[in-house]
């Protein structure tokens, strides 16, 4: 019988190239998104179920998790890869755009782990992986929010792999660096209010540095090649690193202190 993965925001980037390898592999996908019937590529492959789910509503997760289980009989992998990252400077967000940050990039995740977490304990079995960054290990100016969310989104992992553990379940954390996704585009979220000047200079600084930041950022199917590890290697391996400025930057961040890693940001961003 052939395994399935349940894969949230499989619409682009990252889920929709780790549904095309798994289902390459002979996989079984569950590929959810918020707008399916805008789905082209992926409904034409075999054993591909593309259907609606949005995080922020658990009435869709447990639909889609229903629909994926009464499909294939059995979901064996979570992928939490639905997220975008709200950037600028704190005050100048509505509180609901920081309800929304945190709603989708952790509450979602935890929504959707939970809907599913029934089921892997009843076949004792599953393997959860969630999607976090370099933004989750270390931070840059002006995402208060983003990396919040990503910080989050580690310990959340690492003491919820002590649970599924008693069932034999694991979790496991894929953290990418520069990814040439549509982050920098419809999942970029950038705030920002020019009536208040002290936050100015260092807003323009940010968004010159993005393009350079992303210039040789590896393609999406590098991190799906991780996930497919992290699903498939069979050990208790917690993190994983995909991208080889995350492989460098997350073993610089280790060795070094607060102050000398903190020091050399600002020296990168000309603070």
């Amino acid at each position: 019988m052939n395994k399935t993965i349940f894969i949230t925001g499989a619409s682009s980037g990252i889920g929709k190239e780790t549904a095309k390898l798994f289902q390459s592999k002979g996989w079984n996908v569950v590929a959810t998104m918020r707008k399916p019937e805008n789905e082209k590529e992926l409904t034409t492959l075999p054993n591909v179920l593309v259907t609606a789910l949005d995080v922020l509503s658990t009435d869709s997760i447990n639909k889609a998790v229903k629909e994926g289980i009464g499909k294939f009989g059995k979901i064996d992998v979570l992928l939490n890869n639905a997220g975008y990252g709200a950037y600028g400077p704190l005050e100048t967000f509505t509180k609901e755009k920081i309800i929304r940050q945190f709603n989708t990039n952790v509450i979602g995740l935890l929504d959707v782990t939970k809907a599913l977490l029934p089921h892997f304990r009843q076949n004792k079995s599953g393997v959860i992986i969630n999607i976090s960054s370099i933004g989750g290990k270390i931070t840059f100016p002006l995402g208060a929010l983003y990396h919040g969310t990503k910080f989050a989104v580690e310990g959340i992992s690492e003491s919820l792999n002590y649970e599924v553990e008693q069932f034999g379940g694991h979790v496991k954390i894929v953290e990418p660096g520069a990814i040439a996704t549509d982050f920098g585009g419809r999942s970029f979220d950038f705030s920002n209010d020019e009536s208040i000047t002290e936050y100015q200079p260092l807003v323009g600084k940010m968004l010159s540095m993005i393009p350079a930041m992303y210039q040789n950022a590896s393609p999406g199917s590098v991190v799906a090649q991780v996930i497919y590890e992290a699903a498939t290697d069979g050990t208790s391996q917690l993190r994983y690193t995909a991208g080889e400025d995350a492989k460098a930057i997350i073993a610089n961040r280790q060795q070094l202190d607060d102050a000398t890693f903190i020091g050399g940001i600002k020296n990168q961003f000309g603070l």
